[in-house]
């Protein structure tokens, strides 16, 4: 397996705060926002990972991380023993774009992409680690939301088996006038090496982006997508939270 983090954007959402630095710099708790999807692929036992970040602020994305062998400030203790490397987003066009951007790298191996602003409490390390044994199928992980309007969610068939999947229904897909499931798609996706061809296919939206949705929905269309239920909370660190705004 390798690693793919998500880093690039715009940030809009959080307004003032990224005027001077990337949003994944932000610390959240005693870490930046970054080091947590970072951890997150150490503990699968990946160790190549590509960060796809955006121009405004690649610079100091490298000056902190540097090639990923990160020690503590003033200690000998490590951080992370990583091989990195970078990529630049020269403009906003999705996370399917920046899927995209990691075929060289990804060099035919199965692929775990992480939303760089995407905070999980446990790091799935045994069901990724399980998957990257035979990365045949893709596979999503889905959160039970109070706001489903926000995400991607799933559909599910008579059966239960995952018909569709609706990205920000009413607004984005408008061929739901409201969520179909409450079950939203979160920002951790294990992909086969025959993704970039699907990221290669896609059309852009309504919003003028390359919909990670339309990839996912692709491989549940064939009966090729695994959907695994998250273990422990998760939160999308890149909105300023409701009770601090």
């Amino acid at each position: 397996m390798r690693g793919l983090i998500c880093a690039g954007g715009e940030a809009t959402r959080l307004g003032e705060l990224t005027r001077v630095t990337n949003k994944h710099l932000l610390p959240v708790g005693r870490w930046p926002m970054i080091y947590y999807p970072l951890q997150l692929l150490e503990l699968a036992g990946i160790r190549d990972v590509l960060i796809v970040t955006g121009k405004s602020h690649a610079g100091q994305m490298i000056d902190h991380l540097g090639d990923g062998r990160l020690h503590e400030r003033s200690s000998d203790a490590p951080l992370f023993d990583l091989d990195l490397s970078y990529k630049v987003q020269t403009e906003a066009g999705g996370i399917a774009q920046v899927v995209g951007m990691a075929r060289n790298f990804a060099g035919g191996e199965g692929l775990v992409v992480v939303l760089g602003d995407n905070i999980f409490e446990y790091a799935q390390s045994g069901t990724l680690r399980e998957w990257g044994k035979s990365s045949d199928r893709a596979r999503i992980f889905v959160k039970e939301v109070s706001d489903p309007e926000n995400f991607g969610v799933l559909v599910y068939g008579k059966d239960g088996s995952v018909e569709d999947i609706v990205e920000k229904a009413g607004a984005v897909d408008t061929r739901y006038p409201a969520p179909p499931s409450t079950d939203a798609v979160v920002g951790l996706y294990c992909y086969p090496p025959d993704v970039f061809d699907r990221v290669d296919s896609l059309e852009r939206s309504s919003r003028g982006e390359l919909e990670i949705t339309d990839v996912n929905r692709s491989y549940a269309q064939e009966g090729r997508l695994d959907v695994q239920k998250l273990e422990g909370w998760w939160e999308d660190a890149g909105k300023h939270w409701q009770h601090f705004a």
